[in-house]
């Protein structure tokens, strides 16, 4: 990937980072030009030397063609999420470290269907924030809207699915008994 700076990348663990230069630097006695990366959510600044980026996971953000793969992840139940809350954690954490965007995204869907059914824990909460953050930031550059609009699509794309709300059996309603009239019942009405 040719980096170019004023370019989004995105770096996995931070979201949509803006190349803010290249630059030369001697570490050590070696030479080794670096990106270098003002993330968009804090803006903190990270430094990968261009010839491990790929290593690292830096990539392009998706394309707006992409979107609608991603809606689709974001809107169909996981059946394969662990029940068991260490093994959850662990694979969710596997996933945001790997950078896809459809494995963020596949982490926001399991913990928004999660936190939709039972309350999440502080650490899941944390996850499901950040991976959300992450998620954000990369719509955001794919469709060009700002980040308000960007959280609307998401919250839209997951109200398509996972956070569509459970219809609600409606109860039969009993039948009414037939009531005989006697003949005194129609002495009364008259």
């Amino acid at each position: 990937m040719k980096f170019t700076k004023g370019d989004t990348v995105i770096y996995p663990q931070h979201g949509a980072c803006k190349i803010v230069g290249v630059k030369k630097m001697n570490l050590m006695g070696t030479s080794q030009e670096y990106l270098i990366l003002k993330t968009v959510i804090n803006e903190m600044t990270i430094q990968v030397p261009t010839s491990k980026a790929d290593d690292v996971g830096v990539r392009p953000p998706v394309s707006p063609d992409e979107l609608e793969d991603l809606v689709s992840v974001l809107s169909k139940a996981d059946p394969r999420v662990p029940s068991n809350w260490s093994r959850r954690f662990k694979n969710h954490q596997e996933k945001l470290k790997s950078g896809d965007v459809y494995q963020v995204a596949e982490v926001v869907r399991n913990l928004a269907s999660r936190n939709r059914d039972a309350s999440l824990s502080a650490a899941e909460r944390t996850m499901y924030e950040r991976a959300r953050v992450n998620l954000i930031s990369e719509i955001e550059p794919a469709l060009k809207v700002t980040r308000e609009e960007a959280e609307a699509f998401l919250d839209e794309a997951l109200a398509k699915g996972v956070l569509k709300p459970k219809k609600v059996a409606k109860k039969a309603a009993a039948p009414k008994k037939a009531v005989k009239k006697t003949e005194e019942d129609e002495e009364i009405e008259d």
